[in-house]
């Protein structure tokens, strides 16, 4: 009998059983299958009469779903030109990042146009965010602050208040008593966010959430949250350097694929409409090992320095392959592919990779930039002039064409570079011209050729 009730939770899939529940089942790997065991079952659902008739969707009118905007420029970029009302955001990132600076930024200036702002927090007191607040410069009248973790007082400062943004840091913190469980739990967590878009959507309201994140960076609590929201934001950037991006992984009004740029300062986060400087060199001159590329965050080029040092190996069975900023699978690759089809000589040396500024790269077509800089440190050899180098690189040594090729190149002819080093194939049938944007443009099939035409092939007989 004792097993019975401590078994009480069952998958729908597999049939595993465990005495709690948990998002997923741990037999079957399955997420969301786990339900209670002998729960009330449904069996019918009687039809009721709606409070509003349907209609045509030509005469539903636009004017509720204005956009306003929030004062933050590359804010407004990420969300598609501004707050439409009723929305509901989550801004999910690390601890430390700066999440509650920003949003306590967004609230001010919102409330400096004359729009009541209610802005709620959990996790520290009104005195500190106070303090924040003046640190940062984001004092205002129409802002309004409490400091609540029950879920019935925030509804009910937002009966007193009317704001049209409200701000929630963070929903981990605030519990309810109509649901099992404390606050942060699953329960609690799909309640309270429940709440936060009825009343959204009721009043009219824009709500941003903010949302903690796991150890392997996802969004802590169930994923049912995520469906609930309007957006899912993520706030990315490295502790060690004040660059941060604001990356839409969710947009229901606007482009899901846009990523907005910041800077930690001592007063606060400031916006940097032009990030492409925060990755490269300040060197007039291309120094050895190094290669620039071009990569696309979102709609947004950026140029992104990588940097390479080959040494000697102190354990030829066991050389070191350590790398920052770039993928370490990606990078073994490419050098098994140098070695092979083009004949440099790194299985017995150590290789150092790693980009400038802490920049992240994930685009596929750095690839090239990798191995350039990688050959250019092995023969210590730099470059005529200021290039840059895009393009996949396959295991046959082969490599293949980069979207967007034409906006890569604008922007680094825009930053004064000269050559352009891309894949065969990779310009549209219109561009087919020696030069874009003024930049020379030439094209490779090979990461040998790739090589050849930089002057980076290993002479003869060295070692």
């Amino acid at each position: 009998m004792a097993k019975k009730n401590a078994d009480r939770w069952i998958c729908t899939e597999c049939g595993w059983t465990t005495n709690k529940w948990v998002g997923r089942c741990g037999e079957c790997q399955t997420w969301g299958s786990v339900v209670e065991r002998g729960a009330p079952k449904l069996e019918n659902v009687s039809s009721q009469a709606p409070i509003s008739a349907a209609v045509p969707i030509g005469q539903v009118g636009e004017e509720a779903a204005d956009r306003h905007l929030t004062g933050i420029t590359e804010l407004d970029r990420v969300l598609g030109g501004g707050l439409v009302p009723g929305v509901v955001i989550l801004l999910a990132g690390e601890p430390g990042v700066g999440k509650s600076t920003l949003l306590l930024d967004v609230a001010a200036k919102w409330a400096e146009t004359g729009r009541r702002t209610l802005y709620v927090t959990g996790e520290e007191s009104a005195a500190q965010v106070r303090l924040r607040a003046g640190r940062t410069n984001s004092l205002s009248d129409e802002l309004y602050l409490a400091s609540e973790t029950d879920l019935g007082t925030v509804l009910g400062h937002i009966e007193q208040t009317s704001p049209s943004l409200l701000v929630v840091d963070s929903v981990q913190t605030i519990g309810t008593t109509e649901a099992d469980g404390s606050p942060g739990g699953v329960s609690q967590v799909r309640e309270v966010t429940g709440a936060l878009v009825r009343t959204a959507k009721q009043r009219g309201m824009a709500v941003v959430i903010v949302g903690h994140v796991t150890k392997d960076g996802s969004i802590a609590g169930p994923r049912t949250m995520e469906h609930l929201v309007d957006v899912v934001l993520n706030f990315e950037g490295d502790r060690h350097s004040g660059f941060r991006m604001v990356r839409a992984t969710k947009n229901r009004y606007g482009p899901s694929d846009e990523v907005g740029c910041f800077e930690m300062t001592d007063s606060g986060i400031v916006e940097v409409p032009d990030p492409s400087g925060l990755f490269t060199s300040d060197n007039a001159d291309p120094q050895p090992g190094t290669c620039v590329t071009v990569t696309v965050e979102g709609r947004r080029p950026l140029l992104s320095e990588v940097q390479a040092l080959v040494a000697p190996s102190t354990s030829e069975r066991y050389p070191r392959r350590t790398t920052h900023g770039v993928d370490n699978g990606r990078v073994a690759m490419i050098l098994a592919v140098l070695e092979r089809k083009a004949g440099l000589p790194l299985s017995s040396r150590d290789v150092y990779v790693s980009t400038v500024g802490g920049a992240r790269i994930s685009d596929p077509s750095a690839d090239l930039a990798i191995a350039v800089a990688v050959a250019s440190a092995t023969i210590d050899r730099n470059f005529p002039t200021r290039v840059i180098a895009m393009g996949e690189v396959g295991l046959a040594g082969d490599l293949r064409r980069v979207p967007d090729l034409e906006r890569r190149v604008g922007e680094a002819a825009r930053l004064g570079f000269e050559l352009a080093v891309v894949p065969r194939n990779s310009r549209a049938a219109h561009t087919k011209i020696p030069k874009m944007h003024e930049l020379h443009v030439i094209e490779v099939s090979t990461v040998a050729e790739a090589l050849g035409v930089l002057d980076m092939r290993r002479k003869a007989g060295a070692r």
